[in-house]
């Protein structure tokens, strides 16, 4: 399930620029039937219409009417947060397909104006609460529903979204160089969400895994 990390400065001002994002959302998505969505998200209709996806793990049903989301085994309203990147990721999304490239948060459009502190908070964090025990990585990695990957000492790619796939790779380290961490992004996640969205994902995704590795 989806953890929220710590409010980073850098984090709550790429929130504050969302806003506007799924307000429009709203909006735009209010005039068009929820079976034009469906195929360009990669969510899937139910029988009363609505749109169903997956969100880290958790299922989300996002209604054909209003286009509110709620919690597909409470029936609840997720937090202000997770809604906003759901509406902002149907928003966004064109229909692309997933290319099975992974691309770096530089290669992201303005990545590389906020590279340095979007690697701070998830790879270099990934690195620094791990403590070099790639073991946890992988144990935790699985749990969070990662699929392998042959990157790294140990890499892991995750459904995020229908067609949001991120990558947390780790590299171990020796006498000559330190460990090192990164998020990886599949080079058609701008697609399906802007930047600023894409970084809080990130964000998240190494906080989830970091939680499970805490049992």
């Amino acid at each position: 399930m989806l953890q929220q990390g710590k409010p980073t400065p850098q984090l709550r001002q790429w929130m504050d620029r969302l806003a506007p994002v799924v307000e429009q959302a709203q909006e735009t998505r209010r005039g068009q039937a929820a079976s034009e969505l469906a195929p360009r998200s990669g969510c899937r209709q139910d029988t009363h219409g609505d749109l169903r996806l997956t969100f880290l793990n958790q299922e989300y049903i996002v209604s054909a009417d209003d286009f509110t989301v709620r919690r597909a085994d409470t029936g609840e309203e997720p937090s202000s947060f997770v809604n906003s990147l759901i509406l902002t990721y149907l928003a966004t999304a064109d229909g692309t397909p997933t290319s099975g490239r992974w691309i770096g948060f530089r290669d992201l459009p303005d990545g590389m104006f906020y590279v340095q502190a979007f690697q701070g908070y998830t790879g270099g964090r990934l690195v620094r609460e791990l403590d070099g025990d790639v073991q946890a990585f992988r144990r935790a990695a699985k749990e969070t529903g990662g699929q392998r990957m042959d990157l790294g000492s140990a890499g892991y790619a995750f459904p995020v979204l229908p067609r949001v796939r991120l990558a947390l790779v780790l590299w171990e380290g020796d006498d000559e160089f330190p460990s090192q961490g990164q998020v990886l992004f599949d080079q058609t996640a701008p697609h399906y969400m802007p930047t600023d969205g894409l970084a809080i994902l990130g964000s998240q995704l190494v906080g989830a895994v970091l939680k499970a590795t805490r049992g």
